[in-house]
């Protein structure tokens, strides 16, 4: 499969500085094959390493980090020979081994030609902990997501598709073959963006494989919460994980309720579980500002907040409604597929690496989904509306008292521009650039 990560792995490679680089994902997302696909058609050779459940790998760290002793350990251990920058050296499943994480520090000062890539699922939730001597300021990152929706026409087959989508984009004109982008944004709703899911569904063309490859991998998700932490955290983190759906479920006020947890639940024992669903990556936070002005960091009500799953094909298995069934008799309630846009959005928006914020009144009523900010200082609001309907108040009174650049209004009506507001269908999400 083509992973827009690739490009951004040969610009680290071709543009580096001395530093070693992290690639940052959740499980199963991709990151050891698009590393090992990167080595292969970058470097002479690459070496690769995990140190998930691998003691002598780990062992070679502990007496210290003299690095050429390192690299001649790590040789002998794999059988080759690793030379300075053409071998890439890749650390995966990182977080398992401390030391391994703190030797990067030293790479970078000491043998700076040796290129080396460490990749961990669960990076996020390692680095917080107290015994990791994290190397601050000597590494660089990277993150990778689910395939977005562009990456998922490509390994459709579907080049040609993407390309034109773009080009209406730009033009912001009327898409001819608008119903055709509008189903294969529909498949992609149920499949998502893992590539284990997406390749079952490109060979077998089963929707109860694919399901099958969700469930599993939302179990491994759920194995990872009880390995990592105490089994009373793990409860509290599972918890919280099994609340999402409902959370999203909802007409109005989608902000996290503990009391969709359960009944009696308080801030104070969930903040915590729910970081580690965030730090992992199984989750994205979207918080909610109190006023429509630039910096919108400065504006964050960190106690008020939105939930959103980091792909959606996973969340659409947790619902528990057949593929077959929503593809073709549309048999999921509004709400609910007013839950799934918002998650998409959400997932492309975070793909695209902006951080999204959303705003809503205190009392309840007007929302407005999401709120970028672009290089410049300037506010972007985005609505997001599931079908054709797309009447927002909300959006209206944002343009009139902020008089931003533009606005966008996400839904299934094709592309447009009209009273400062771009219409962009559901399918062209992923070209959305604030920046240009």
């Amino acid at each position: 499969m083509k992973r827009k990560i690739e490009q951004k792995l040969l610009d680290w490679k071709l543009n580096r500085s001395s530093y070693p680089l992290i690639l940052n994902g959740v499980r199963q997302v991709g990151k050891t094959y698009s590393l090992v696909e990167f080595g292969s058609k970058n470097y002479d050779n690459y070496a690769y390493f995990n140190f998930e459940d691998n003691r002598p790998l780990a062992e070679l760290f502990d007496a210290d980090f003299d690095i050429p002793r390192l690299i001649k350990s790590l040789g002998v251990l794999n059988n080759q020979t690793i030379t300075e920058n053409n071998t890439l050296i890749i650390f995966d499943e990182i977080q398992c081994c401390e030391r391994a994480l703190t030797s990067l520090k030293y790479f970078n000062e000491h043998s700076s030609n040796y290129h080396i890539v460490a990749a961990g699922s669960l990076l996020g939730v390692a680095i917080k902990r107290d015994l990791f001597s994290f190397p601050v300021g000597k590494v660089d990152f990277l993150n990778m997501y689910p395939l977005d929706f562009e990456e998922f026409l490509w390994a459709n087959d579907q080049y040609d598709l993407a390309e034109m989508i773009r080009t209406y984009y730009d033009r912001m004109s009327e898409f001819p073959l608008h119903l055709k982008a509008l189903d294969w944004y529909y498949k992609y709703i149920t499949v998502g963006g893992m590539p284990n899911a997406v390749s079952t569904y490109i060979h077998q063309d089963n929707y109860i494989f694919v399901q099958n490859i969700q469930k599993n991998i939302n179990l491994s998700y759920t194995a990872d919460m009880a390995r990592y932490v105490s089994a009373q955290e793990a409860n509290k983190i599972m918890d919280a994980w099994d609340s999402i759906p409902a959370q999203l479920a909802k007409e109005t006020n989608k902000k996290f309720q503990y009391a969709k947890i359960r009944s009696g639940a308080r801030a104070y024992d969930y903040i915590s579980p729910i970081n580690w669903l965030k730090n992992s990556g199984i989750i994205y936070k979207c918080t909610r500002v109190t006023e429509w002005k630039t910096p919108l960091i400065a504006y964050a009500d960190n106690d008020q907040f939105k939930i959103y799953m980091s792909d959606i094909g996973l969340l659409f298995v947790r619902y528990g409604i057949s593929a077959d069934s929503f593809l073709y008799d549309r048999n999921l309630s509004d709400i609910t597929r007013g839950g799934l846009t918002e998650n998409y959005v959400m997932q492309a928006l975070k793909a695209n690496e902006y951080e999204p914020y959303y705003w809503s009144m205190p009392s309840g009523g007007g929302e407005l989904d999401f709120i970028l900010q672009n290089d410049k200082g300037d506010l972007i609001p985005i609505e997001c509306k599931s079908g054709r309907h797309v009447r927002a108040n909300t959006l209206k009174k944002f343009m009139e008292t902020v008089n931003p650049p533009y606005g966008i209004r996400i839904s299934e009506k094709n592309f447009g521009y009209e009273n400062n507001i771009k219409s962009i269908p559901l399918y062209a999400v992923f070209c959305i650039d604030i920046n240009s």
